[in-house]
């Protein structure tokens, strides 16, 4: 049973979670599930990445409407990103939970150091404002929404470190953009997997409620910070990586004892 303190501090959690997926698009959901599970204190590994994809799910759905409201969205592009990556995050969830939990957040960790990457990677991009997805870009949309779903159904996140790079490759649409786009299937990928593990039982629903509420709180002041930095977000994207990756390697180290089992930590 969590106590209130535990609520509260998922509330806490979730408006971290939903201001950095406001202000990035990606990254911040990727966070959702070390929170869930060191700062909260969510004893299974598996409730804590059901309850977080439930939880980011509904935290990109109202960061998804800020963006909309503010003509940030290309519906077309993230239709069939979305619609390709329900397929590899449907796979993905039911493949995750067969994998024992511990293990898998050492594999997440090592996710989210490929992630800081990444956004390293593409941090300087302007992209093309007038991007569209034509016929001759969909194939290379759906390959990128299919693989993107894949991890974000395995690992229970919302995916958007690696969805606002793979619009931002298939399309070449600019970052304030993919942001907003990329909300469309970080939506529909959280959905799919809280669906996967909520059959199984595997979600926390009242802790879930509680992140939601400071998730909503939260993306609202990220959009509204994205708004005011417009092509300035660089700077914060550097910022950001190095924390994902002071997490990662924290949950590396946490994680130790399921790769050593002769080690305590």
């Amino acid at each position: 049973m969590m106590t209130t303190a535990q609520y509260l501090l998922g509330g806490l959690s979730g408006g971290l979670v939903g201001f950095v997926l406001g202000l990035v698009g990606g990254g911040g959901s990727i966070l959702a599930v070390p929170l869930m599970v060191y700062l909260v204190g969510v004893p299974n590994a598996h409730v804590a990445i059901g309850t977080s994809a439930l939880a980011v799910a509904a935290n990109a759905a109202a960061g998804l409407a800020s963006h909309a409201r503010a003509h940030h969205v290309k519906w077309r592009c993230g239709g069939i990103y979305a619609a390709a990556g329900i397929v590899g995050a449907l796979a993905g969830s039911t493949f995750g939970k067969m994998v024992d939990g511990d293990k898998l957040l050492a594999l997440f960790a090592l996710v989210m150091l490929l992630v800081g990457v990444l956004m390293l990677k593409g941090r300087g991009n302007p992209g093309n404002p007038g991007a569209e997805c034509n016929r001759e870009k969909a194939p290379k949309v759906v390959a990128y929404g299919l693989g993107s779903g894949l991890f974000s159904g395995f690992f229970g996140i919302g995916g958007g470190f690696l969805i606002v790079p793979g619009l931002v490759a298939s399309t070449g649409m600019p970052m304030l953009m993919a942001v907003g786009t990329s909300l469309v299937a970080v939506t529909a990928f959280g959905l799919t997997t809280a669906a996967n593990y909520a059959f199984s039982g595997l979600i926390d629903w009242p802790l879930a409620a509680m992140f939601v509420v400071g998730g909503v709180a939260g993306s609202i002041g990220g959009t509204r910070l994205a708004e005011a930095l417009g092509g300035n977000t660089g700077r914060l994207t550097t910022v950001f990586a190095g924390l994902i990756f002071i997490v990662a390697l924290y949950m590396l180290w946490r994680s130790a004892a399921a790769f050593l089992p002769g080690m305590t930590i």
